[in-house]
This record gives structure tokens, C-alpha cells and sequence, in this order.
């Protein structure tokens, strides 16, 4: 399948969808915190999802039972909702998108309960910054290794490691387009990003090393040793000459500081 090259209509759409998933984890986000299972975070979702008049991308996309990724700890990617509680020094990264008129949304966060090392906030921080450098280098003209080459440089400048087996993608009518976005590579290689390409750019980096491995139900990606993952996406517009961002954090932050600022009264009381 070839690099399908959006109009300005279709990137609003696919704004539209992006921005309820950003809501959507905003909702998951006021409900995090110790004893909550993630299969309650999930229903949460997808009856936000539903009620916003979307379909839940994940859930039932090649049989996954989920309507969020939720991957703890040493899990990377496509945790399955389930029974397991969160609790107090979790490392939490959500994984959600959405079909809202015939396009999809997708995006990505890391959320934390309690306090945490210094060594897995800095994999936080260092992840997301990550991404923020990914998407200035997303302009027409840069190439795709452009990107995976700002990712791995910072990661590994910072004494971390980089999941090469997984990669972003396009966004459009399918929740998996053509270009593939590898977290490592080479700067000036790949395909060249041309204006009105939709792309999902998501770091995947690693406390430890770089290895992972896939558990017995088929779907969640954990490291090898055993060692924290985190995990951010945005999905993002091709341009020139900055990239447009059309998934947004902003409501998620508002909700986990809330929700952070909640726990500690109650811990005062």
C-alpha cells in the first residue's frame, strides 16, 4: 500500500478523532490512582468513545479484546485490559485511538501513581522529549530517518534504549498506513515526508535493554530484564515549515495534575 497523501479536510477529520482520544485519556486519567483494576479504566474509555459518537479502534482490531492499550511496568506496548489492580509506584503507559467519521486517531501516554526513582522519571521525561524532538524534524523535505534518528540519539544520549521491533505509522482511513516511522535509523535515510502526511510517531524506550518479548496471550510486548518501558504518541500532519500536532496532551496533563494534587490532600487527611 502506497503513502496516501491527506486533504485539508481529511487532516481535520483525523484532528477531530485525535482530539477525542486525548479527551478520552483525560477521562482515564481522573480515574487512575492505587486499587483501580485496568479493565475498569478500559469500560471507562470505551463508554466515553461511544458516548462521543466513535468506535473504540482497538477493540476487536484483529481480535484484540480491549478498547485501550494498558501496559504496566515492564510492559511496552498492547497490555490487555484486565483484573490486575494499579497500584501505589506503577508505571502506567495508554495506548488509545479512535474512528470517528470514517478516520482514525491515535495517541499515546505514560502515567505514573506515587512517587517514583529518579532513574524511571528521567525515562518519562526523556521519552516525551523524544517525541517533542521527533515532531520538529517531521516537515516536509526531512526524511523518515530524520525522526527515527532524533529519537534514538536522545534516548541513548540519556543512557537508554530504543524498542526497534515496533514503529509509528500513518494515520488515515486505516488505523495502519504506509510509512512505516522506526525509533532508530539513520539521519538523511527512508522516504521523504511530503506535505499532507499523516503520521503516528510514538518512542518506545527502554530502562534497560533494548530486547523484548511477547507473553503467552499474543499480544503484550514486555522487556526482556524485566525493566520499565515508557511510551508516548502523537499523531501529526506533515508540513513545512513546522509539523501540525493534531493530537493533543493538554487536557490529560490538566486531569493527572488534578488527580496527582487529589491524592496528596487525601494522604493529608
Amino acid at each position: 500500500m502506497q503513502v496516501i497523501i491527506k486533504t485539508p479536510e481529511e487532516i481535520e477529520k483525523i484532528r477531530v478523532s485525535s482530539l477525542l482520544v486525548g479527551d478520552t485519556l483525560a477521562e482515564v486519567a481522573s480515574a487512575i490512582r492505587p486499587g483501580i483494576k485496568t479493565i475498569e479504566l478500559d469500560r471507562l474509555a470505551e463508554t466515553f468513545i461511544r458516548d462521543n459518537d466513535a468506535e473504540p479502534a482497538f477493540k476487536g482490531y484483529h481480535g484484540f479484546p480491549g478498547s485501550l492499550c494498558i501496559s504496566v511496568n515492564s510492559e511496552v506496548v498492547h497490555g490487555i485490559p484486565g483484573n490486575r489492580e494499579l497500584k501505589e509506584g506503577d508505571l502506567i503507559s495508554i495506548d488509545c485511538g479512535v474512528k470517528k467519521d470514517k478516520f482514525f486517531g491515535d495517541s499515546a501516554y505514560t502515567f505514573t501513581i506515587g512517587e517514583i526513582s529518579k532513574e524511571v522519571r528521567k525515562l518519562i521525561d526523556t521519552t516525551r522529549e523524544c517525541l517533542a524532538k521527533a515532531i520538529e524534524v517531521a516537515i516536509a523535505g526531512n526524511r523518515i530517518g530524520d525522526i527515527s534518528f532524533t529519537v534514538q540519539n536522545l534516548a541513548e544520549k540519556n543512557g537508554f534504549t530504543v524498542v526497534r521491533e515496533l514503529v509509528g505509522h500513518g494515520v488515515g482511513k486505516r488505523l495502519h498506513e504506509k510509512p512505516e516511522v522506526p525509533n532508530y535509523g539513520k539521519r538523511g535515510s527512508g522516504m521523504q515526508m511530503k506535505p499532507g502526511m499523516v503520521i503516528a510517531i510514538e518512542p518506545m524506550i527502554n530502562l534497560g535493554r533494548r530486547t523484548i518479548r511477547q507473553l503467552n496471550d499474543g499480544w503484550t510486548i514486555v522487556t526482556a530484564d524485566n525493566k520499565p518501558a515508557a511510551h508516548f504518541e502523537h499523531t501529526v500532519s506533515v508540513g513545512g515549515p513546522v509539523a501540525d500536532v493534531l493530537s493533543s496532551f493538554d487536557k490529560i496533563m490538566k486531569a493527572e495534575s488534578k488527580n496527582i494534587n487529589l491524592s496528596a490532600e487525601v494522604k493529608e487527611v
